[in-house]
């Protein structure tokens, strides 16, 4: 059923990912297939498992030309990533950024900024250790900001003047795409003009500590880093954690053709569920129906025929998630391995980045789709024998393609899925 309400489009793009930071040098890199995982020395000293991860790096250097030294005295790796990505996305939509004297608020402008484990650095290297010391007074003013759920989104809204619905998400590894799905929502209803979505997520052992433990990520490639990612492998060991932040900015129709903004694509559908953790779900496994009926929800909202996606930018993981990730696909666009749609894994170059996984993916999709390619998946030489059939569409070196339909999908613990669908502006 065709909706009547308002069309929503990309204006603006940011990213800081393991591998780059901004939008010429991650776009190089996605086509260059550099992979941004190396070998984490602090998680070799505390005795991971897995020692390789995706950091973004100069991050501290980088960080000055956005903030104040009393901006940084109050915020931690997570809202750095999340701010500097917004702020890119901010100006890469024509905007600028309000002096921090002005009066003036941007009422019909807002964001939905997420995380997985938000705070979790400043909470286990900063917050627990001095509590248990009983220096809670030598603790600081500003921990509040840095641990509570919405540090993200709500120092953004100070940074950026925005008076509209700020807010944090968080939804597992669908929180980057669920972010997106909020934002577009808001502004389809008439809600909002512009709504900056995505997510962030820090580097933290904190954070990574406990997937190590869950023995879900690849423990055995620590002496060759940048092979250790290897979605829709037959050699694929788990996930290695990644980090970074990814952000959106959307924006209605009427207001982008208004200030005569540049539009990347439309964002014709968005949907999410989750699957009850029942009828093979759980926790940590999908509920291959509610995979499906999500990808068929977000297709219908888009009114848009299965056949019509000429690409996937999946979840993907390197994970046993992987065969089952595929074949819901398959099923839900009732299409067969030899007329299935381009498919590839950001993941495979800059590792699983959580809450900010979903965003940062969405990044790249859209760039595939101003840049008529799409990237290769790096480190799948061996397809799974289960995607064999699949194989042809499963790409593995960056290949030149006009795509004018591309579905993002991010699926997380506690059962839950999103899925969005993208079609370049023309």
């Amino acid at each position: 059923m065709k909706s009547n309400k308002r069309r929503v489009v990309i204006t603006g793009l940011g990213v800081i990912a393991p591998n780059a930071h901004g939008l010429t040098e991650f776009k190089a890199a996605l086509k260059a297939g550099i992979s941004g995982i190396r070998k984490i020395p602090a998680l070799e000293e505390f005795n991971f498992r897995c020692q390789v991860g995706g950091v973004p790096q100069g991050v501290t250097e980088k960080a000055r030309d956005y903030f104040s030294e009393e901006d940084l005295l109050a915020m931690n790796e997570a809202m750095i990533y999340g701010a500097i990505a917004s702020i890119d996305a901010w100006r890469d939509a024509g905007l600028v950024v309000p002096e921090r004297g002005s009066d003036e608020v941007f009422w019909d402008t807002g964001a939905v900024l997420g995380s997985g484990l938000s705070g979790m650095d400043t909470i286990g290297a900063v917050l627990v250790p001095k509590i248990n010391a009983g220096k809670v007074r030598r603790m600081g003013s500003t921990l509040v900001e840095q641990t509570m759920s919405s540090s993200i989104s709500a120092k953004l809204s100070g940074l950026l003047a925005l008076g509209n619905q700020v807010t944090s998400n968080s939804s597992a590894c669908n929180t980057g795409t669920e972010a997106i799905h909020d934002a577009y929502h808001r502004i389809r209803c008439g809600f909002a003009e512009r709504m900056l979505a995505g997510g962030a997520e820090s580097s933290s052992m904190y954070v990574w500590g406990g997937f190590d433990a869950m023995r879900v990520l690849n423990g055995d490639s620590n002496d060759r880093p940048e092979k250790a990612s290897r979605p829709l492998s037959a050699s694929a060991g788990g996930f290695i954690p990644g980090s970074g932040g990814g952000v959106l900015m959307l924006e209605s129709l009427e207001s982008a053709q208004a200030r005569n903004a540049r539009i990347y694509a439309e964002v014709l559908g968005a949907a999410v569920n989750c699957g009850g953790q029942r009828q093979g779900g759980s926790m940590t496994a999908p509920n291959s129906q509610s995979v499906q009926r999500c990808i068929r929800a977000a297709i219908e909202m888009a009114a848009i025929s299965p056949t019509d996606i000429d690409a996937i930018n999946g979840h993907l993981t390197a994970t046993m998630g992987d065969v089952i990730e595929m074949n819901n696909w398959a099923a839900a666009l009732e299409r067969k391995p030899a007329k299935f749609p381009l498919i590839n894994s950001t993941k495979s170059m800059i590792g699983h980045c959580l809450g900010a996984a979903g965003s940062i993916e969405a990044v790249a999709a859209l760039l595939e789709l101003e840049g008529a390619f799409m990237h290769g998946s790096i480190n799948c030489e061996d397809i799974h024998p289960e995607l064999a059939e699949f194989e042809s569409s499963i790409v593995r070196e960056t290949r030149d393609v006009n795509l004018n339909i591309i579905a993002k999908s991010s699926f997380g613990f506690g059962d839950v899925n999103g899925c969005l669908i993208f079609r370049r502006w023309q």
